[in-house]
């Protein structure tokens, strides 16, 4: 089991929405929740961190790049229960637009993959609802 399952409270993450010569910059997952599914990069909140901070921090982290975060744009619950009903994990999820700035694709921390995603390529990918929304609704990405 690991530190993030059946938490006592629900936990912040970050994610970023970063957009490069017309694609979007997404992440497979290679650890649950959505573990294998592509999505929007980031991760948790470290205690005193801002918003803005921890989601370069975590872009870094996994991608390599380096971004410039702006503001708030979606904000969703993240929450799956085991077969018993009990909670097994719970984010409050917060995505902020961002810039950026430099670097080439690594995929490291939790991500498997990384990469740039045209919008051709976007429903190729198997991804949460989730991230289909937030493409669809915000950016008319492809979908």
């Amino acid at each position: 089991m690991s530190k993030n399952e059946y938490p006592e409270s629900p936990k912040v993450g970050v994610g970023a929405i970063v957009f490069r010569d017309g694609n979007v910059l997404l992440v497979r997952r290679g650890q649950e929740p959505s573990k294998g599914l592509w999505s929007i990069p980031g991760g948790k909140v470290e205690l005193g961190e801002s918003l803005q901070r921890a989601v370069e921090r975590e872009i870094f982290e996994e991608t390599g790049i380096i971004i410039h975060a702006n503001e708030p744009i979606y904000t969703f619950d993240l929450v799956e229960h085991d077969d018993a009903g009990r909670v097994k994990y719970h984010y409050v999820i917060v995505d902020l637009i961002a810039d950026y700035i430099e670097g080439e694709i690594q995929a490291g921390d939790d991500a498997i993959d990384a990469r740039w995603v045209s919008p051709r390529e976007i429903e190729k990918l198997k991804m949460s609802q989730r991230t289909v929304e937030l493409l669809k609704r915000h950016f008319s990405f492809g979908l």
